[in-house]
């Protein structure tokens, strides 16, 4: 059986960019549970929703947005929304 294919450029390449998105997803996904924290630790009441729609993001620097304005805000919707 030829295993070649497991160590080629092309493999390495597949691997790296499964690492990437693996690790960009854990990221995220502490960047979720720090913020639903930040809100609890502050009072602020999260609905289902709101727990979700931070659960599900896997964009870093939305997140990092959302957390910064959760840093004062008295609600949920003040993080998600603009203005």
């Amino acid at each position: 059986m030829d295993l070649s294919f497991y160590t080629s450029p092309l493999s390495e390449e597949i691997r790296a960019e499964g690492e990437a998105k693996g690790q960009a997803r854990g990221e995220a996904k502490g960047q979720a549970r720090s913020l639903l924290r930040m809100l609890e630790l502050r009072g602020v009441d999260v609905p289902p929703e709101a727990r979700q729609k931070i659960t599900g993001c896997d964009d870093t620097e939305l997140l990092d947005h959302w957390f910064s304005r959760a840093v004062t805000a008295t609600s949920v919707e003040e993080i998600f929304t603009e203005g």
